[in-house]
């Protein structure tokens, strides 16, 4: 949990998190495609560590790092969807303060990590393709090793910050948080106090970040698209290039999600704010949903891997 300043003496004990503030009447209808999205979310990455697990062939370095993702999906979509199917079918609207500055901590350093992984696995098809013949000798086991300390302390320590600026502001008496979670923006703006400096943070921190893995992982295909259009045989380019569709799918959508949330946020004078908190809590689900998916589905080996484990599976049951 993490730790609330009781340096400011808070007037309220918790936070209401009303979800859709204008759907309320209809709203628990909501919580059925979200429930089902949540369930392929968790058994599709399970999935996915367990073939890559059972798997000797797919103990490499580009199916290490979809391990992370999928880590990483799992833990951001069960520390944020449970607490919004409360809501929804059961009515649970209370959070407490620790409760919620720890679930804000969570959703932005974990998307955080899920950003730089994006960026590690663009550089990963980025040396595949334009480097090939150096590949082995580059994405080593001990690059790995590295990349997932940097993918975990960079994001750990650099957005820890964000909800301990947040717990030290004051509140007073509003305590209606008008969202399914507890995002930064939702929650200090309840704030009765200064909370320039926490909006100031969130900015650098958050173009600083994904804007320079947004760039970085922009560039990398840039390379990629080039280094293929080099290539004399069709077939070869193609090949090539197959290698990384899976990736730019999820990076596409990850990433433009995103700027759509920057936008609605910039016109919530326009745009309804049902609109913008459910494109939050889709970032949160469809992502983990849509990973272990199209992964499945497009690369061959996870493919392959998927149908034996289901026929071992299935044969285990029959000898039974």
């Amino acid at each position: 949990m993490i730790t609330i300043n009781t340096t400011y003496a808070y007037q309220i004990p918790h936070f209401v998190l009303i979800c859709f503030p204008n759907l309320q009447s209809w709203q628990h209808w909501l919580s059925i495609p979200l429930a089902l999205l949540f369930l392929v979310a968790v058994v599709g990455n399970i999935t996915i560590l367990a073939v890559i697990r059972r798997e000797q062939s797919l103990h490499e370095p580009m199916y290490f790092f979809l391990t992370v993702l999928s880590v990483l999906d799992l833990v951001l979509c069960t520390a944020t969807v449970p607490k919004i199917l409360g809501i929804l079918c059961f009515n649970l609207k209370v959070i407490a303060l620790s409760g919620c500055f720890t679930q804000m901590y969570i959703m932005n350093c974990f998307l955080g990590m899920e950003s730089a992984t994006f960026l590690f696995m663009a550089y990963d098809r980025y040396t595949a393709i334009c480097n090939p013949l150096r590949y082995s000798s580059i994405i080593t086991n001990c690059f790995v090793a590295k990349a997932l300390v940097f993918i975990v302390l960079r994001n750990a320590l650099l957005l820890l910050p964000l909800p301990l600026l947040a717990s030290r502001l004051q509140y007073c008496s509003q305590s209606v948080v008008e969202h399914c979670l507890c995002t930064n923006v939702a929650v200090t703006a309840l704030a009765c106090s200064d909370r320039s400096i926490n909006t100031v943070f969130q900015l650098a921190i958050g173009f600083g970040l994904l804007g320079s893995d947004l760039i970085l992982v922009t560039l990398s295909y840039c390379q990629i698209l080039r280094a293929v259009g080099k290539l004399q045989e069709r077939g070869a380019a193609t090949k090539a290039f197959s290698t990384c569709t899976s990736h730019l799918i999820l990076i596409s959508f990850f990433y433009s999600v995103m700027v759509v949330l920057i936008f609605t946020n910039k016109l919530e004078k326009v745009i309804p704010p049902d609109v913008s908190i459910m494109l939050n809590v889709l970032h949160h689900l469809v992502p983990p949903a849509l990973n272990p998916i199209v992964y499945g589905v497009r690369t061959k080996e996870i493919k392959q891997g998927i149908v034996k484990m289901i026929g071992n599976g299935c044969s285990q049951l029959i000898e039974k």
